[in-house]
């Protein structure tokens, strides 16, 4: 159970748009975030990621107490403001002084742009946060980040799961330099937990293996799939979003009772990786 407390973070995107494949209650009401925020501080989950891009979720969470959290926000690409005014508006909405850190949520502006690395490293230096970094799309994004000497102090958001496991190598080197991981997707959206007959034709490849897990886990697939990424060293915080205080107790509760995965995971299709190429009528 102490691997979960320490490794945990809190995500929030559903609590400002409906998020993931497997949402159908839309965006999480105040009252349920309420009780989210609270069994998440009581049961020492320290880290909670936001962004300017989560709809009013930045917004929704600077009504409620924060002090007890690691606080990570996202900018995107400013138009007519900078970096640092961004920052102002997301401390003003979360009613923070400053967050943990501070990351670009668009990487490849940074190549457009390599002044706003700078600006990052100036908000640092003034202490209105104390890591900055980025969020990873793709290998070869990173591999020019890095080329122009753009190491950050944490990599956010990497995807990473029982199937996708592309960046590995990668962050394992980042880790040993330094950096801190965190990662997410490790439901796949969802993915993991529909049932398999549901759906559709697109994700035929992966029907059978998801089967399997939910034969093999029942209702303890999400501790299954949590373990498999917390067992990972080269990890430092596994982000998980919840629709409502009772998936987070579960998924808590489940880390403690699961076993090994023993079900053969295949090699997945990239198709099936990226939510961003599913098909939009699935």
């Amino acid at each position: 159970m102490k691997r979960a407390y320490n490794k945990l973070g809190l995500g929030t995107v559903q609590f400002g748009i409906d998020y993931g494949i497997s949402n159908t209650n839309g965006k999480t009401s105040s009252v349920e975030i309420e009780k989210i925020l609270g069994y998440a501080k009581n049961n020492g989950i320290s880290y909670i990621d936001t962004a300017s891009a989560y709809g009013n979720a930045e917004k929704v969470l600077g009504s409620f107490d924060l002090s007890s959290f690691r606080v990570i926000s996202k900018f995107m690409p400013p138009n007519n403001s900078s970096i640092k005014d961004e920052l102002e508006d997301s401390l003003k909405d979360l009613g923070l002084k400053n967050v943990y850190a501070y990351l670009a949520h668009r990487p490849e502006e940074l190549l457009k742009k390599t002044k706003q690395w700078f600006e990052l490293e100036e908000l640092k230096d003034l202490g209105k946060v104390e890591k900055i970094g980025y969020s990873l799309n793709s290998l070869e994004e990173l591999d020019l980040l890095l080329q122009k000497d753009m190491v950050p102090d944490l990599v956010h958001k990497v995807p990473y799961n029982l199937f996708d496991r592309r960046f590995e190598s990668h962050i394992v080197e980042l880790k040993n330099n330094g950096c801190e991981i965190h990662t997410r997707s490790t439901f796949l959206q969802g993915l993991f937990f529909i049932e398999p007959k549901n759906l559709p034709l697109y994700f035929e490849s992966v029907k059978d293996v998801i089967s399997d897990l939910q034969d093999e886990f029942g209702k303890n697939l999400s501790g299954g799939l949590l373990n498999y990424v917390l067992d990972k060293e080269f990890i430092d915080v596994v982000v998980v979003g919840v629709e409502n205080v009772n998936q987070l107790i579960q998924n808590i509760e489940n880390v403690s009772f699961t076993e090994p995965i023993k079900t053969h995971i295949p090699k997945v299709q990239e198709k099936i990786l990226v939510p961003s190429l599913w098909p939009k009528d699935r």
